[in-house]
């Protein structure tokens, strides 16, 4: 069965974990800068996936995993 949405990639669903996870763990760091950084971070891995995925190509999708 060929995955119809991003949604569906277990890669997309582990990057949803982890950004759950370090919001959780960083909530209370009173280094803003870092903490700030590290949520964005945490946020963009999820965001590439679900752009590379509705690109038209393998290669496409593929740097958007890089």
């Amino acid at each position: 069965m060929a995955v119809k949405k991003f949604e569906e990639l277990m890669v997309w669903q582990k990057s949803q974990d982890l950004s759950v996870a370090i919001y959780k763990h960083f909530n209370d760091s009173k280094d803003f800068s870092f903490r700030d950084q590290i949520k964005r971070a945490s946020v963009s891995i999820s965001n590439n996936i679900a752009e590379g995925f509705d690109r038209n190509s393998n290669a496409d999708f593929t740097r958007f995993l890089y």
